[in-house]
């Protein structure tokens, strides 16, 4: 499957960017921690370039927290400021506002040298699809101030929000790239849906999750749909077993594979099969050195 998906909307929000990025004194970029590197969109690298930078681990409740330890320090390494951040209960935001502060020392301090005081901190807050921005946004202000949706492509246009304290922030539309040359960054994209599902095929995606848990997760599996499963089991084979299992069943007495992919791909995205990263920070550099 060649996953490309990109809505003219995401034009006119790059130039919304590109407008904009003169503004702030800090970008703030969500990713998902699931897929630190897949969700990190690298166009904003050039548009960002001479932005001090904040990466905010999000969803870090779902994500293998052994891993995330390893993209911490990664991020670390390549000169990011890193938090590591749950968006639905608010964990870790209150440790942003302090790196963000902390990014922006020099700044704060040149303009206190100048005799400007008190002027806020601006920060832009960029993200792909789906990694959690508007709900992050809110928990943030403490009230819905952007919209949110588990879907991707709600935020349509730019808004600056105010804190309560000393720093501003400019919303933006959730921004894809035009085209996957990694085609497992595309794949990963859709598992956590970040890729509209209309334009995938459900059933491949999900047999990429079983994939990767029969390697990596095996026990998770065993223990969500009551399947032994061995390594020389194939996906397809995977997917049939957990439709038998559910007792997915459609017109004709044939396995409804169709329902048992949207099972499995609603149950990753939601966490019930456990607490899964799907890339690792080894696996990316390893992949950069072919």
């Amino acid at each position: 499957m060649n996953i490309q998906w990109f809505p003219g909307h995401m034009t006119k929000a790059i130039r919304m960017m590109q407008e904009n990025i003169k503004l702030v004194d800090v970008v703030i970029e969500l990713v998902d921690s699931r897929v630190p590197y897949s969700s990190k969109n690298p166009n904003i690298d050039d548009l960002a370039k001479n932005k001090k930078r904040v990466i905010v681990l999000n969803k870090i409740d779902l994500a293998d927290p052994v891993i995330s330890d390893k993209w911490e320090n990664w991020f670390k390494d390549k000169g990011f400021y890193i938090v590591r951040i749950n968006s639905i209960d608010g964990k870790g935001l209150p440790s942003l506002l302090n790196i963000v502060r902390e990014a922006c020392r020099e700044k704060t301090e040149r303009d206190r040298k100048r005799g400007i005081i008190n002027r806020p901190l601006r920060a832009m807050v960029v993200g792909i699809p789906n990694v959690g921005k508007s709900t992050f946004i809110n928990k943030l202000v403490g009230k819905a101030s952007a919209k949110t949706g588990n879907k991707p492509g709600v935020t349509k246009g730019k808004q600056w929000i105010k804190l309560k304290n000393d720093i501003e922030l400019l919303d933006t539309p959730g921004i894809l790239w035009p085209k996957f040359e990694d085609q497992r960054v595309g794949m990963n994209l859709a598992m956590i849906g970040s890729i509209k599902d209309e334009v995938l095929d459900r059933a491949e995606v999900a047999m990429s999750i079983l994939g990767y848990l029969k390697v990596h997760y095996n026990e998770f599996l065993v223990k969500r749909y009551g399947i032994e499963i061995n390594s020389e089991m194939d996906n397809p084979t995977i997917l049939s077993k957990i439709a038998e299992k559910r007792n997915l069943i459609k017109t004709g007495n044939e396995l409804d594979l169709d329902r048992a992919a949207n099972i499995i791909l609603e149950e990753y995205r939601n966490g019930k099969l456990g607490r899964i990263t799907i890339e690792k920070p080894e696996d990316i550099e390893a992949n950069e050195e072919k």
